[in-house]
């Protein structure tokens, strides 16, 4: 009983994570996980946790939510044609092996680096909405296969170690490189899963559960978050949607990016203050 009771305030804060999340993906179109981590990271610490194991946590956990989603998101996106299968068949191995990688890296170095991590690619995404959503692609396409390679690695490296899917690095480095938008938008949900799939089975693999881990948590997976941020994402993500169609989106991007340029600053002041 008393752990019952202990854990309905952390349940209650992850239903709302999971509705915040939900909302906000489907009002401004963004990936689950920028939003995921970063809420995670601050709520976990307001139960005690501390902030390496909260971001470990919360990159995990992310990666695990991200897994049903991409599933349901490369269907949708297939169905319609705005999956570029030829590119997915190159990157894809490049993706999956820099995945397990970069997921055994971040089981052995600190959390603190993680948030570091996290930390600039929120600023770096923040500034790219900011200054770059509007502006002509910087080159006329993509570059040849070493150059791909590169890129395919730094994508799947990257995003598992910060708990993030394939759109938030994936979407811009392609449309950069003068790529289709929509087909940007769809290939790089395939990259979510291939992602978040080897990622989080390889974190449940070598990863340990933190001595301060909150009631739940499995290896570096919280369970009861999965739980209740998987089906309210699914479900809350219409009505942001409903309330998009509504709203003005380059400035509901704007605001989105100044409060993900403030969340990403205010996680690496946080982390150099020790």
């Amino acid at each position: 009983m008393s752990e019952l009771i202990e854990a309905w305030p952390i349940g209650l804060a992850l239903i709302f994570t999971g509705m915040f999340a939900g909302t906000l993906a489907g009002l401004l179109g963004v990936g689950g996980g920028i939003v995921i981590v970063p809420v995670l990271y601050f709520l976990l610490q307001g139960f005690g946790v501390s902030a390496a194991s909260a971001m470990a946590i919360a990159t995990a956990t992310s990666l695990a939510t991200i897994v049903p989603t991409a599933i349901s998101s490369v269907r949708s996106h297939y169905k319609k044609g705005n999956v570029d299968v030829e590119l997915l068949k190159f990157w894809s191995g490049i993706i999956l092996l820099s995945a397990v990688v970069g997921s055994v890296i971040a089981t052995n170095i600190s959390g603190n680096i993680l948030t570091w991590m996290f930390g600039i690619i929120a600023l770096i995404v923040s500034l790219n909405i900011l200054f770059r959503s509007s502006a002509p692609p910087l080159f006329p396409a993509l570059p040849g296969k070493a150059g791909q390679t590169l890129m395919a690695t730094s994508v799947g490296g990257l995003s598992v170690m910060v708990g993030i899917g394939g759109g938030t690095i994936g979407v811009p480095l392609l449309l950069s490189f003068n790529f289709n938008a929509h087909k940007a938008v769809g290939t790089a949900a395939a990259f979510g899963l291939l992602i978040a799939l080897p990622g989080v089975l390889t974190l449940l693999a070598v990863g340990q559960t933190p001595v301060d881990a909150p009631v739940g948590t499995w290896r570096l997976v919280n369970i009861p978050a999965f739980i209740c941020i998987v089906p309210l994402t699914v479900w809350f993500a219409p009505l942001g949607a409903k309330i998009a169609s509504k709203l003005e989106q380059k400035q509901l991007k704007r605001v989105f990016a100044i409060v993900l340029f403030i969340t990403g600053s205010r996680m690496l002041l946080q982390v150099a203050m020790g």
